[in-house]
């Protein structure tokens, strides 16, 4: 059977630029159309997540750029009004809040200091290279500066699709550079997760804060609100918005006895991201127990289920409703956003005084309590990247790449790879060498990446093949080559990207620096080369056999 077309009902008064062809051709816009009626471009509360509401284009008119602000300003409405580009409110939203505002700035600029109006035949690659020249203040950061250049790069594309203005794709007089911020993904450092001891206190300060919610006759309050869903996320790892525009159906039954589902929609990828959770019915015969996610998300629903009846229409299917707190006998209701939560989350940390290691108040927010849910769960999975990027709702590059970091334990293993060194070092030597799980090293109190202080020997093992002092014979290429092996197997058990980034480098030096050089300076043959590397492939040394000698150390 054919699928049947469906065709989207277009609005007739979609915003349009009035725009003519002068008489060599170009496209301009009529006078009387600028400035417009009605300059205030204002978003739809139903879409949008965040508390903006409207975006004013009229503080720009009469600075020198008319024609391109009044461009800009219909190509936003028509963003909101149409499927051009199928941009999101919030996508929208920050188009006019972290570029425009900016590049209409510039443009004042620019039309005092060439004493002319800019027009739209004006935006070409050295009114573009001007701007990213005017982003570079010496205070903005770099990331700060791809974003705003992006947003005012997606307005001035759509209007060059609709032959507004003339886009040049390729060349030097290309309107846009091919990469004006290289390696700016390197820069992004995002949020971090939390340490073991931060997360408890914070876990221990949202419990308290939320427990009034199951008194009886509690109210829904911002603040209240607020800590739920701060509770939710740092036992779900949601992101911040599927999490705001929870429904009252988002919890669903789960075939397996006393568990459910909790189903948010997550708008990035267009489907939905399921959570198990632990049911009300696991809890009833442990009271001292904190109250589980679901009855927690019950709760909430039972509450605010009298303002949904009330809410307007686009309101009708959130949970996180509150009446206004300011005037409350209007009967306004209010839905939670990201300001409101922040605020709270203010409020939480200076009453329970929660400080980082350095002093200074915690850094709170949902990002970092999703990074530090996945990076819990890669722990509890023995870092299974597959298994964790499933929990997490990504893919394993996304996760390997973006969401973990190097857990707690690893310092655990790395004390245990030092003492299993140092044990090493003090069994065996070999003339003036020491013996390495390696090879051998001339010096390991002060050699070229040792500690160099209180007589510490070095522990910088995946150093030693560009050390200066490290030395291998043709005894040593056993140990040499199972920890080649080792190093090799670790390919396969982590993201492609992050073992070029720390690992394969090893594997060439070895090649090129040790072997190679060996065999060229008849330190060892071929022969030798050969055997010990297909018997440490096989039955490889004792300290690089397993993933856990000593019970803790993992690469």
């Amino acid at each position: 059977m054919g699928i049947k077309k469906v065709f989207v009902k277009t609005d007739l008064t979609i915003p349009k630029v009035e725009q003519i062809r002068n008489p060599v051709g170009q496209n301009v816009i009529a006078l009387e159309a600028i400035p417009p009626a009605i300059t205030m471009v204002r978003f739809p509360a139903e879409c949008n997540a965040s508390s903006n509401r409207s975006f004013d284009f009229g503080r720009w008119y009469g600075s020198g750029a008319d024609e391109i602000i009044y461009a800009c300003q219909r190509q936003i409405e028509r963003f909101l009004t149409t499927h051009d580009g199928d941009k999101s409110a919030a996508s929208v939203v920050s188009y006019c809040l972290n570029g425009l505002n900016t590049y209409f700035d510039y443009l004042l600029l620019r039309s005092v200091a060439e004493d002319r109006s800019l027009k739209l035949v004006d935006i070409n690659r050295n009114l573009i290279d001007g701007f990213l020249v005017f982003l570079d203040d010496g205070k903005t950061s770099a990331v700060t500066q791809s974003t705003r250049f992006q947003a005012i790069k997606a307005v001035l594309v759509a209007l060059g699709q609709r032959g507004l203005i003339q886009i040049v794709k390729t060349g030097d007089n290309a309107t846009f550079p091919r990469n004006a911020f290289p390696n700016i993904h390197r820069r992004r450092q995002g949020e971090s997760p939390m340490q073991r001891g931060h997360r408890q206190a914070f876990a221990a300060a949202v419990k308290s804060a939320v427990m009034p919610i199951f008194q009886d006759g509690a109210q829904p309050t911002r603040e209240l609100l607020s800590y739920a869903l701060l509770t939710i996320a740092l036992h779900t790892g949601r992101n911040t918005t599927p999490l705001l525009e929870m429904g009252p159906d988002c919890l669903r039954s789960h075939p397996k006895d006393k568990l459910e589902f909790l189903v948010v929609y997550k708008r990035r990828s267009r489907q939905n991201s399921t959570v198990i959770l632990g049911s009300e019915k696991m809890i009833e015969s442990m009271p001292t127990v904190f109250p589980s996610v679901a009855r927690l998300i019950r709760r909430i629903i039972e509450l605010t289920q009298p303002l949904r009846e009330q809410a307007p229409g686009y309101l009708k299917q959130r949970v996180w409703l509150y009446p206004s707190q300011s005037n409350p006998r209007a009967g306004e209701i209010w839905a939670l956003s990201p300001s409101m939560v922040g605020l709270t989350v203010k409020k939480l940390v200076k009453d329970f005084n929660l400080r980082d290691a350095n002093g200074d108040p915690l850094r709170i927010n949902i990002s970092r309590l999703r990074k530090t849910f996945i990076n819990r769960i890669n722990e509890i999975l023995g870092d299974d990247l597959v298994a964790t990027a499933v929990a997490a709702g990504n893919t394993p590059q996304v996760t390997g790449n973006i969401y973990l970091r190097p857990g707690e334990g690893s310092k655990k293993n790395w004390k245990f790879m030092g003492v299993a060194l140092t044990r090493e070092l003090l069994s065996a030597t070999l003339g003036e060498t020491e013996k390495t799980p390696t090879g051998g090293c001339t010096d390991t109190k002060i050699g070229q990446f040792a500690p160099k202080r209180d007589g510490a020997t070095c522990m910088n093992f995946l150093d030693c093949v560009r050390c200066r002092n490290y030395v291998v014979t043709g005894d040593d290429l056993y140990r040499l080559f199972s920890f080649y092996w080792r190093i090799y197997s670790e390919r396969g058990r982590m993201d492609k990207r992050k073992w070029e980034r720390h690992y394969a480098h090893i594997l060439r030096l070895i090649d090129r620096d040790v072997v190679q050089a060996g065999m060229q300076k008849k330190a060892f043959t071929q022969s030798e080369v050969a055997a010990a590397r297909e018997r440490a492939r096989i039955d490889p040394h004792p300290f690089w056999s397993s993933n856990d000698p000593l019970g803790g150390f993992k690469l």
